[in-house]
């Protein structure tokens, strides 16, 4: 048995911002925190990223706080640029990360303790901060003939790059950036592409303004407050209308077709009597926070989501959850680690619970 103050899951920016703000305050790693990674090495989620997504491809990667990231070749792919950079941010401010551990269970212990069980051993705790995101739970939809399609089905989460579908024809499904950016990648080398979308999706023109931001952030605070699963502040904001965009939308590549009704073995079919042959279904469809490990503190409200105010488990006011709802974006996550350990410490030395928003 380990015995620590807080303990920290996760080290992709929001694990690695809370961490950081953990040290700067006092907390020593080891001693009075530790940050555990289930990760074969540093970089959160970005180093499982697809070749082709360069950094110059990435939309709003913010810094973590305290050593900014300079000079990064557009040209490179993501995966590389940010992997080193939070490779050097481990390094720099010495938070001693350790890895690949798996969280299995987070419990409750003795002494008003939680006990988070891995596979390195087992840290009882005063406090935890879940910093998991979503990568490790792609949602994957069901629909009708789902089991019976001949073809190949997979997910962003696993998308190799565009040279894979060279001569294949591809069902694109979601209206989110990423399904749009397979799109436009993957056109030039398939011999055919299908979009597919539940809502009609929604460009959005113009600046994207600070006011803007505050407001998409607070529409999906409002539903993690609520106990509601989270929603992307993208599928809020709408898509930016860029000039790829456009060029695919002129191109006919960004042609939106309604939801298809079922999938059969040669590819994917409506009720109306249409039908599209397809070699690959790619679904697009984003994913859902992974706190799997937190359900024996039966956090969950009956809406499906975890409760939070700011950053802190209304059920548990030991557990905050970084990165998760508003904070699920890289400023987002930033802030939301700060405010965590400010409330954190607050709560070790037993001083009154303030509310702060996280983002």
């Amino acid at each position: 048995m380990n015995n620590t103050e807080v303990v920290v899951i996760g080290a992709g920016q929001a694990g690695l911002s809370s961490a950081y703000h953990l040290r700067r305050t006092g907390f020593e790693p080891d001693r009075d925190f530790v940050a555990l990674d289930h990760s074969p090495g540093p970089g959160g989620a970005w180093q499982f990223r697809w070749p082709s997504l360069t950094y110059g491809k990435v939309h709003g990667m913010h810094s973590l706080p305290g050593l900014e990231l300079t000079d990064a070749d557009p040209a490179r792919p993501s995966s590389a640029v940010i992997t080193e950079y939070f490779d050097t941010y481990e390094r720099t401010f010495g938070l001693r990360v350790r890895r690949p551990v798996d969280v299995r269970a987070v419990r409750e212990g003795d002494g008003g303790r939680l006990l988070v069980e891995t596979s390195a051993g087992t840290w009882a705790t005063r406090a935890l901060i879940n910093a998991t995101g979503t990568w490790d739970r792609p949602f994957w939809p069901r629909y009708p003939g789902q089991e019976t399609f001949r073809g190949r089905q997979l997910h962003t989460a696993q998308y190799p790059g565009p040279e894979e579908f060279a001569g294949l024809r591809v069902v694109v499904v979601g209206g989110g950036a990423s399904g749009t950016q397979h799109l436009l990648e993957i056109a030039p080398y398939a011999a055919s592409t299908t979009w597919v979308t539940r809502r009609p999706p929604v460009f959005r023109e113009g600046t994207f303004t600070e006011d803007v931001g505050r407001a998409a952030v607070a529409l999906v605070e409002e539903r993690v407050r609520q106990g509601l699963p989270p929603k992307s502040v993208v599928s809020v904001t709408g898509l930016p209308l860029n000039d790829a965009i456009r060029q695919g939308l002129a191109d006919g590549v960004l042609d939106r077709q309604p939801m298809f009704d079922r999938i059969t073995p040669e590819g994917v079919a409506w009720d109306d009597g249409r039908q599209v042959e397809a070699d690959v279904i790619l679904w697009a469809t984003g994913f859902r926070a992974a706190v799997d490990h937190l359900a024996p503190l039966k956090l969950r409200e009956p809406g499906g989501g975890i409760r939070v105010e700011g950053t802190r488990a209304v059920a548990d006011p030991r557990i905050h959850l970084v990165g998760y709802g508003p904070s699920a974006s890289t400023i987002g996550a930033n802030r939301a680690g700060r405010a965590a350990v400010r409330d954190i410490r607050r709560l070790l030395e037993g001083e009154p619970k303030r509310e702060e928003a996280a983002v």
